[in-house]
């Protein structure tokens, strides 16, 4: 065998474990409505403070908004987290 053939590492495709199959995607479509709830409480919430804070609170009002761009950012990190671990794969 030739030098650069023993210089690599071995390199397996990932392998579901029998039987977790059904379990693992319970537990992604849990997470996949909790994130999808938290989104929307969220964004009521920081539409809320946005709302009371437009008159003599104008940090309320501040923090609303900073809050709803937080959310909206970590709702595009979950949209697209199925695509950023898959080009983990090989």
């Amino acid at each position: 065998m030739s030098a650069d053939l023993l210089a690599q590492p071995p390199n397996p495709a990932p392998v579901r474990p029998p039987g977790l199959e059904a379990m693992a995607e319970m537990l992604i479509g849990w997470l996949k409505w909790g994130v999808i709830v938290a989104g929307v409480v969220g964004l009521l919430v920081c539409a809320a403070m946005i709302i009371i804070g437009r008159r003599n609170r104008s940090a309320t009002a501040y923090e609303g908004l900073i809050g709803s761009a937080w959310i909206l950012g970590g709702l595009a990190l979950a949209s697209v987290a199925a695509v950023v671990v898959g080009a983990f794969q090989v």
